[in-house]
């Protein structure tokens, strides 16, 4: 599909990559731009409600080809605030069918990102002041591989290894609720310093038996959680894993040690890595227009299908990034909270034929011409 010579286009020879359809094993997205899990803390007691209907169903309509969900707890402990989703009963399901309904409705793919806090749960929305909440307030007591603390907030309890045993089924519990509630993606939260990467990352993870130490051993949980995740969920439905590929810090996960980590994950089950960064640590973050772009470049040669995510907002700089290889699809965050129709402007912009990201019909006299 050629793109026309608009002021913004990158080259009138250059096929579009952004509005091309990506098959990863047997599904298709419609298209490679993909919204971002962003918490929106506005549940009540897990169950999702009208505000995130309303705001995955507009990005849906707005032309995005996957729709992911927040963070979604795998069990009550494992929400960031006591305002999260969940996904660990029937009501909390219930209510997700009927958004689920509404995105495929409008053409668009279906993700829940399942979640464990660990240390970085029990604490209040970032609005009001994102601290962490004493258990005589609502709190509760937070876990961990070890008992270190996030920095400013409360120490959480180490894990018992009965525990840790116990945690791949819980996910596995929620990926089958999320099957029933029809969702088309599963992605496991290993990223953001949230449990699974507090196991990855040594800055966090000072165990001494089988789950702390080497690289192996650190990355073990999330290889048997996503194992657990394979044997439930369908062949025909992508599972995705979610990892910040370094910790920006000395003595951290490295880009270059989340190349391995890629490589066990494929072995284990994982259809596509979404590549992120940071989140376990306080650290200085060179934050700049497409920042992860290269380590999502460098985790591509794990041998896994990437997406790219972090300060992307013009489309040209979307799709330069699909033509070099940097990714396979490119999710967007705070740009699709200012614009929840970025991939139609997208697409005008570009100069592609309106038939590959269709208007809603009751938006079509919007449509550029």
């Amino acid at each position: 599909m050629g793109i026309t010579d608009n002021g913004s286009a990158l080259a009138s020879a250059m096929t579009t990559l952004l509005f091309e359809p990506l098959t990863i094993g047997t599904f298709t997205f419609r298209n490679r731009v993909w919204l971002a899990p962003m918490c929106q803390y506005s549940a009540v007691d897990g169950v999702p409600n009208e505000w995130h209907l309303v705001h995955l169903g507009a990005r849906a309509s707005g032309g995005f080809g996957l729709v992911l969900t927040e963070a979604t707890a795998v069990v009550p402990e494992g929400r960031i605030s006591p305002d999260d989703t969940g996904i660990w009963n029937d009501e909390q399901t219930r209510e997700w069918t009927r958004i689920v309904g509404f995105i495929h409705a409008r053409g668009a793919a279906a993700g829940v990102q399942l979640a464990h806090a660990g240390r970085k749960a029990s604490v209040n929305a970032p609005w009001d002041g994102l601290e962490s909440i004493a258990n005589d307030d609502g709190g509760w007591t937070t876990v961990g591989p070890s008992a270190v603390a996030f920095p400013g907030y409360k120490a959480p309890r180490e894990l018992r290894l009965d525990e840790i045993k116990a945690l791949p089924s819980l996910f596995a519990d929620a990926a089958r609720r999320s099957l029933k509630a029809g969702f088309d993606v599963v992605e496991l939260h290993a990223a953001h310093g949230y449990l699974l990467h507090e196991f990855l990352s040594p800055l966090s993870n000072e165990r001494t038996d089988v789950y702390g130490g080497s690289h192996e051993n650190r990355a073990r949980l999330l290889i048997e959680t996503t194992r657990a995740v394979r044997e439930v969920w369908p062949r025909d439905k992508p599972l995705f894993v979610r990892i910040s590929a370094t910790d920006w810090t000395d003595g951290g996960v490295t880009v270059e040690e989340s190349v391995l980590t890629t490589a066990l994950l494929k072995d284990a089950g994982a259809d596509l890595i979404d590549v992120s960064t940071g989140g376990n640590v306080k650290a200085r973050i060179p934050v700049s227009p497409g920042y992860q772009v290269e380590a999502a470049a460098i985790v591509r040669s794990g041998g896994l299908p990437v997406s790219a995510v972090g300060l992307i907002t013009t489309p040209r700089q979307a799709e330069q990034i699909l033509q070099d290889k940097k990714a396979d699809a490119v999710m967007l965050g705070r740009e699709a909270l200012r614009d929840p129709h970025w991939p139609l402007r997208a697409q005008h912009e570009l100069g592609v034929d309106p038939v590959s990201t269709p208007w809603p019909v009751q938006y079509e006299r919007a449509a550029w011409h």
